[in-house]
């Protein structure tokens, strides 16, 4: 993992304004339910979120799902969004609300889900319309 996240971090400083980081975040594989937890704290149902990925600014932690295993571009993608908000984190960058920060980790994915002929909307139902919510300040 840790030379695939290295790769991948290079990869997103060169291809993207941001900065480079000293230090790797740690990553961790947990359930689903952790991760709506992590993502909404106490409020979080059992019920399933759809969350897939979550970065923990605070403890430059990268959480996936227990079933990640990266054998896909897609699965793979859903790193790369992450290592953004490390990399963003780690370069101390400020953006007016949470959803301008996704904004850049959303490109990147495209980004690298295009290098396999694939795109958000192909690989997760995402269209314009939701991308244009998701990393807009409303």
């Amino acid at each position: 993992m840790n030379l695939l996240l290295a790769l991948m971090m290079t990869w997103l400083t060169a291809n993207f304004d941001l900065p480079p980081a000293a230090e790797q975040p740690a990553v961790k594989f947990v359930s689903q339910q952790h991760l709506a937890t992590v993502r909404y704290g106490a409020i979080a149902s059992g019920s399933s979120t759809g969350l897939v990925a979550i970065y923990d600014d605070r403890t430059r932690t990268i959480f996936l799902t227990d079933g990640w295993t990266g054998s896909t571009p897609a699965e793979v993608s859903v790193l790369v969004h992450e290592l953004v908000h490390h990399l963003q984190n780690a370069g101390k960058l400020t953006y007016a609300c949470p959803g301008a920060r996704e904004e850049l980790a959303y490109a990147a994915q495209e980004k690298w889900l295009g290098l396999f002929g694939k795109s958000l909307l192909s690989e997760f139902e995402m269209d314009r319309m939701t991308l244009m919510v998701r990393t807009n300040c409303l």
